[in-house]
């Protein structure tokens, strides 16, 4: 079947057509459940169509993948990093074609469609080295030969030689749900089922080149009644979870019950402080990627700017000079930068938001309106308000950046921790002695603690993820793997 509209005839490309099945179960592609539009939010008109899962097919597929775990475990770990690099060098393949589809489903500007897929790629680098450095450790015992390891490894009877062992062994089935946000770099949302589609698709041909079983990928497209399932599921050791604070929450409570794991990333109010001494045109530019980057829906996004009292007017006066020059579009098309929301829902919790705002005693600067269109294009927004005002300390998910004022670092600090949330920060400042009060145990209090660069994007080396109502879940570098893995102690 042929797509609507033959801007959409590059998704042939990767295995999609106008009707999809969305569920990947057992190694074959299957969807018993509703049949749901997916939509450009540039234009509010339908994609393609996708079949989503029903219980009977998320039941069907565990089984499978219960069974196709076993086998995995099995595989070394350096011959399981083999299979990753497979998979980064087949998203590397469709590169382009995979980020356009992200920025055409999800609303994003096509470099940072681009951008993300990269993302993945990378992440998939990462891990190829990071198989062969699943290290455990000898433990020096306080007992005489307790486990008597020099018997068992030098096949000797002399057992002068004690201590414990500790193993990291793969903990099972890791269950995903995720975000609309990054569809491809954390893998599909209801509403982004084609992006969860072509990937699984990519990731599927290397596993059958292989000779594995396509269980070991399992994914299934589908709403609420899924993310349920998946977090009663005791076949799942782990859940992790990408959303706002509220849902997971309810996620983890429902995985606690059954004393699971849960591996939370969740909602972000992120600061940026700028220093007196700070580099003016550095931290505008900054500012201005970290707030109005993929249309203010970053869990990273900048949502709070706080200007030294001297300076205060000045960056003001700069931010409004360059919100002016911001142009918003098609996300497809060149030079956008600024895209639509996600969805209709969205816009319209904007308006809602910035009538709060106004109520609080917000001043709006510039933007604060949507533009009328097919599309779910709204203003990109600055608003003058207290740090105090109760709509701050929540997470509103659109381009709007709250500015305030502050006479102290110690302040600055004060106001950046007094939102419940806790996931990235940054500070604009050449003086040493800021840089360590910022980053050491009295100053701010995220999980990511930038310097002189913006609130949002993160080295994969590094550990991600934040404190607090942030969830305190941690991805990609770092020893964040450990949460993958069961530990042994021999």
């Amino acid at each position: 079947m042929g797509f609507s509209r033959k801007e959409y005839e590059f998704l042939s490309e990767i295995g999609l057509s106008s009707g999809n099945l969305g569920c990947f179960v057992n190694g074959t592609w299957k969807g018993s459940g509703p049949v749901v539009s997916t939509l450009n939010p540039a234009n509010n008109q339908k994609i393609a169509e996708v079949s989503e899962a029903s219980i009977q097919d998320y039941e069907e597929g565990m089984q499978a993948c219960s069974e196709a775990a076993k086998i995995w475990m099995q595989v070394p770990a350096p011959k399981r990093g083999d299979i990753v690099r497979q998979m980064g060098d087949a998203l590397r393949s469709k590169l382009q074609q995979l980020g356009r589809l992200v920025s055409l489903e999800m609303g994003k500007i096509l470099p940072e469609g681009i951008g993300e897929v990269q993302e993945i790629i990378d992440m998939c680098d990462f891990a190829v080295g990071l198989s062969r450095q699943l290290n455990g450790s000898v433990i020096p015992s306080e007992r005489i030969c307790p486990k008597m390891i020099g018997s068992v490894v030098n096949r000797s009877k002399s057992y002068d030689v004690g201590g414990e062992l500790l193993m990291w062994n793969p903990l099972g089935i890791v269950g995903v749900i995720t975000a609309f946000n990054f569809p491809c770099a954390v893998l599909g949302a209801p509403t982004t089922p084609l992006v969860t589609i072509a990937t699984t698709k990519l990731v599927a041909e290397v596993l059958e080149k292989n000779n594995l079983p396509g269980a070991i990928f399992t994914s299934f497209c589908g709403g609420a009644e899924i993310g349920e399932a998946i977090a009663k599921d005791r076949r799942i050791n782990l859940v992790s979870f990408t959303g706002s604070s509220k849902v997971g929450v309810k996620v983890q409570q429902t995985v606690n019950e059954r004393f699971g794991k849960c591996l939370l990333e969740l909602s972000g109010n992120n600061a940026i402080i700028v220093m007196d001494d700070a580099d003016i045109k550095l931290a505008v530019r900054s500012v201005l990627f970290a707030a109005v980057g993929t249309a203010g829906q970053r869990c990273t996004t900048c949502r709070r700017l706080l200007l030294h009292e001297s300076i205060y007017q000045t960056v003001v006066d700069q931010l409004l000079d360059v919100y002016k020059q911001v142009k918003i579009g098609d996300p497809l098309e060149k030079g956008t930068l600024l895209g639509p929301l996600h969805t209709s829902s969205s816009r319209k919790n904007f308006e809602k938001g910035i009538e709060i705002i106004k109520s609080q005693g917000g001043k709006i600067l510039t933007g604060g309106g949507i533009i009328e269109s097919e599309g779910n294009f709204v203003q990109p927004t600055i608003v003058e308000i207290s740090p105090d005002a109760n709509v701050v300390k929540e997470e509103l998910f659109a381009p709007v950046l709250y500015v305030m004022k502050f006479k102290t670092l110690k302040e600055a600090i004060e106001i950046n921790n007094s939102v419940p949330q806790g996931l990235s920060s940054s500070i604009f400042t050449s003086k040493p002695d800021f840089i360590f009060k910022w980053i050491g145990p009295q100053g701010s209090d995220t999980g990511i603690v930038n310097v002189n660069i913006p609130t949002n994007g993160a080295e994969i080396g590094g550990a991600f993820g934040g404190e607090k109502a942030t969830g305190g879940g941690r991805e990609a570098g770092s020893d964040s793997w450990k949460q993958y893995m069961r530990r042994s102690t021999w």
